[in-house]
């Protein structure tokens, strides 16, 4: 075809695709910040409710009483300090096990078709129902390795929960990062754990650690698949202490105490009829969100350091 037979755009049909592709990139901003804006403002909203609501418990009695049956007199000590030791056990068994399981996948794992049916099946049970795992919880660990209904079976059924979260995002930042670093790396002789060590995981700290905090928020929030194992809705002492001043200073035996979470401790509270409870339950409601929030920043914090020593 020759240079004159080519059809010649006409510059004001350009000028109003542009203007008509401009306007529709407009409106798909707008669109967008009017669903963050709503979705902010729903969190706000719900978050000044229940401020407001349990306005009066917030006081340093609240945090530092055990529960009782006298509303006035009831505190969060037992529920804050067992969600913060779950939470513990259930970041130190799932995020090794899930960055390692992702490394091997994405790294490693030879493309056929086993490997193809366990991506497919981690990929689903991020949809499970949290239900699930606390019945499979409650066969294989309480009752199989007669772990009871202590710190370390809560711990390890969220860790459950969450694997299949932190085993995605992982795999998903590892992906993201360029082929040509991997190349590299190799033309200069290293071996595929070097390169998966000092360029692969440094380069998707990022994204493991987003991984981590979605994780992380969803378990510390779970009731279900606790009180299928056994939670205590009600509990007026502490686990015993992790550190000790007797050598070796560090004690295990609070993995096999008995325990209690903030989410059973606000199902307990919301379930009485007394309006001073409920107020209880709000200010729980409250710090656990803000337990939550404190979590994600500090989080995002170290996820930003790691990026800031990065050179791209």
């Amino acid at each position: 075809m020759s240079k004159d037979a080519l059809p010649k755009s006409d510059p004001e049909t350009v000028r109003k695709d542009v203007a008509s592709r401009k306007l529709r990139d407009q409106l798909f901003v707008f669109v967008g910040l009017l669903a963050l804006f709503a979705c902010l403002t729903a969190l706000l909203v719900l978050f000044a409710k229940l401020v407001m609501d349990g306005s009066e418990r917030f006081t340093w009695e609240f945090l530092t009483s055990f529960p009782s049956r006298r509303a006035a007199h009831a505190g969060i000590l037992s529920a804050w300090v067992g969600s913060s030791l779950v939470m513990l056990v259930t970041a130190f068994t799932a995020v090794p096990v899930g960055v390692m399981a992702a490394i091997y996948l994405e790294e490693y794992a030879p493309k056929n078709w086993f490997t193809g049916i366990i991506e497919i099946n981690v990929t689903n049970l991020a949809g499970v129902p949290s239900i699930v795992y606390g019945l499979l919880a409650l066969g294989l660990f309480v009752y199989k390795l007669d772990l009871g209904q202590s710190i370390v079976t809560a711990g390890m059924t969220l860790a459950l929960l969450i694997l299949p979260v932190v085993i995605v995002s992982t795999r998903e930042a590892i992906r993201s990062v360029p082929r040509a670093i991997r190349e590299a790396a190799y033309g200069l002789g290293a071996t595929r754990w070097e390169v998966t060590k000092d360029h692969v995981l440094p380069y998707s700290t990022g994204g493991i650690l987003t991984g981590m905090i979605l994780g992380l928020s969803r378990a510390i929030g779970e009731t279900a698949p606790l009180i299928t194992i056994g939670a205590l809705a009600f509990i007026a002492f502490l686990p015993t202490p992790p550190l000790s001043s007797v050598a070796p200073f560090v004690s295990f035996t609070w993995l096999t105490d008995p325990f209690t979470v903030m989410p059973i401790q606000m199902f307990n509270w919301t379930s009485r009829p007394d309006p001073a409870f409920q107020a209880n339950a709000a200010a729980a409601g409250a710090i656990l969100l803000a337990m939550t929030l404190l979590m994600n920043a500090f989080a995002i914090y170290i996820r930003f350091r790691f990026r800031k020593k990065i050179n791209w």
